[in-house]
């Protein structure tokens, strides 16, 4: 069986309050069943790494 990550699972494993989720640009769903949206936890991990500042690129600079 597959387990796909909801946005309060995604927010949990990310360290954020599920509510702040709708700031969050996530990649697209690997399953949808209506209007529900799930994500594979690999898929989550893999967005996670490449956010600026979190493991992947580095945050933006404010210096120009």
């Amino acid at each position: 069986m597959i387990n796909y990550l909801s946005l309060s699972d995604i927010a949990e494993r990310i360290g954020v309050k599920s509510t702040s989720m709708s700031l969050y640009k996530l990649p697209e769903p690997d399953a949808r069943i209506g209007r529900t949206r799930g994500w594979l936890p690999e898929t989550i991990d893999a967005w996670q790494a490449t956010r600026p500042g979190h493991g992947g690129r580095p945050r933006k600079s404010d210096d120009k």
